[in-house]
């Protein structure tokens, strides 16, 4: 398997690192009293072990602060346990324009973050400068006037800086540091090769658009041991680029908890995900869905294997989704996604409510939202396996809150261009499950169950092309019907379990 070959090329880098020089970032002027600014002295110690063919820049323990920073190749920053890298708390330190990350790297090999210490981005206090600069007409922005979904003002996110930004590197290694405080996404992977994450940890509750960790447009990447709590997405792969993908991407033993999905592919999607494994995750207290699979802007999604999942207090379960937001005519595709040995338990209320920055609030009146594939018409997710499968939903639903009856279905909007969401189409008529415009779609074992009163069916399969059922259990009746086959043709459908006897439980029409 590539992912085995590429770790194996890795070995042989930096193994000599530890027979490298060490440049101790005090023996260059460094202090660690929080106060003076230290970017000068750990910048030289960088070039200096840059220049002697590399080496490891050591953060003894102690709270240096620093602005912006540029990694060289060859050079590991070592922090040592009790060592803070605290970002400045001036916002013209990371420049004039855009946002420079507190450390960044481009088109750079063989580089590492490794030790205990914590990467600390200052966020609080960083950003009270920033609006001290927007007021004072010291920056541009367009949005920070502007009242976001929560009611309050939001500067663009080129005007926060990241914590990490590496792009096009080769030969990466992000071990054992805690990363905080940040003010837009933490760590930013950009067409990076060969990155291999491990027992890190990130609390990024500071502020929005916060996720966990993006990779974009990465090949060849191992993301293991790590933990992740954040008020955007927690473990999010993304593709920016028409002419690139996500992938070799292999994730595992991992925690995360969002104020928005668990783990999510897109929104950005230009390129794609190809040979993505995710498996022994565990999610908790997240708004939206504990996996998001959204392929909208002319990408391709395909191989994508997702096992072994188990999430607690989640809004959502499973959202996939094929849309058309980009202004061209190529059209997502999705071929090929199998998802096992998942359980879900999804609330009657917020599952966020109480973190420093929660998701918005669902415009309009809504029941609980089922989990869910979607495609366009003409344009079908393909080939979509779910086994071994296990939803708890606890809500109740109420005609007087919302209603779409299975005679509306066809009313029920495309949105190809939406942002996309498990509540972008509105009210469902369906409480478990809800498919449309798919292809090959399999259920092996699934169980959907409702523990609250709901007056709707549990799986509405609207617009599906060779539906295959072994085994769906569904152990409380809410109403009739309980499941809806609306435009399927070449179905297979056994072992399904239904409490009661009668014949409208399955309606095709």
């Amino acid at each position: 398997m590539k992912i085995l070959h590429f770790l194996m090329l890795l070995i042989t880098p930096f193994a000599c690192f530890a027979q490298q020089k060490v440049f101790n970032i005090t023996d260059y002027g460094a202090k660690a009293d929080g106060m003076t600014n230290n970017t000068i002295s750990i910048q030289k110690a960088i070039d200096n072990a840059s220049a002697q063919g590399g080496g490891t820049v050591y953060v003894p323990a102690g709270k240096f602060l620093t602005a912006a920073i540029s990694l060289k190749s060859n050079v590991t920053l070592n922090l040592a346990k009790n060592a803070v890298l605290l970002g400045s708390a001036k916002r013209i330190d990371y420049g004039e324009g855009h946002a420079a990350p507190l450390i960044a790297a481009n088109n750079l090999q063989h580089i590492a973050i490794t030790g205990k210490g914590t990467i600390d981005g200052n966020g609080e206090e960083l950003l009270k400068d920033l609006f001290a600069m927007l007021k004072a007409g010291k920056l541009r922005d367009s949005l920070w006037q502007k009242q976001n979904p929560w009611g309050q003002t939001q500067p663009e996110e080129p005007n926060r800086p990241k914590l990490i930004h590496f792009s096009n590197c080769t030969d990466v290694q992000i071990k054992g540091v805690t990363m905080k405080n940040g003010l837009v996404w933490v760590q930013d992977y950009t067409k990076c090769r060969d990155l291999v994450i491990d027992s890190i940890k990130v609390e990024s509750n500071t502020y929005w658009n916060n996720d966990g960790i993006d990779l974009v447009d990465c090949q060849n990447v191992k993301l293991t041991n790590s933990f992740f709590n954040a008020d955007d997405d927690g473990i999010c792969l993304k593709s920016s680029d028409r002419n690139s993908c996500c992938e070799n991407i292999y994730v595992a033993n991992c925690t995360t908890r969002s104020s928005a999905s668990g783990i999510k592919f897109g929104t950005a999607s230009r390129g794609g995900f190809k040979k993505i494994t995710i498996k022994n995750v565990k999610i908790y207290d997240t708004y939206r869905s504990a996996i998001a699979l959204e392929c909208v802007d002319g990408g391709v999604m395909e191989d994508i294997d997702i096992s072994n999942i188990n999430a607690v207090n989640t809004g959502n379960a499973i959202f996939i989704r094929l849309g058309h937001r980009n202004k061209d005519t190529v059209v997502s595709r999705i071929n090929g996604i199998r998802i096992s040995n998942v359980t879900v338990d999804v609330p009657k209320g917020k599952p966020d409510k109480g973190y420093p920055m929660e998701g918005p609030l669902v415009k309009g009146n809504h029941n609980t939202f089922p989990s869910s594939i979607a495609g366009l018409p003409g344009h079908p997710v393909k080939n979509v396996t779910l086994e071994n499968i296990k939803i708890v939903y606890h809500g109740d639903a109420s005609k007087a809150v919302a209603n779409v009856s299975l005679d509306s279905l066809t009313k029920i909007p495309e949105n190809p261009r939406d942002y996309p969401e498990f509540s972008m189409f509105g009210e469902l008529p369906a409480w478990g499950f809800y498919a449309r415009h798919a292809e090959g779609v399999t259920f092996k074992n699934v169980t959907l169950s409702c523990l609250g009163n709901d007056f709707r069916a549990a799986g509405v399969f609207d617009d599906v092309d060779r539906l295959t059922i072994n085994g769906l259990k569904i152990p409380q009746v809410k109403s009739l019907p309980v499941v809806v086959f609306n435009g399927v043709s070449k179905s297979s459908v056994k072992g399904i379990q239904i409490p009661g006897t009668s014949k409208n439980k399955i309606v095709k029409r």
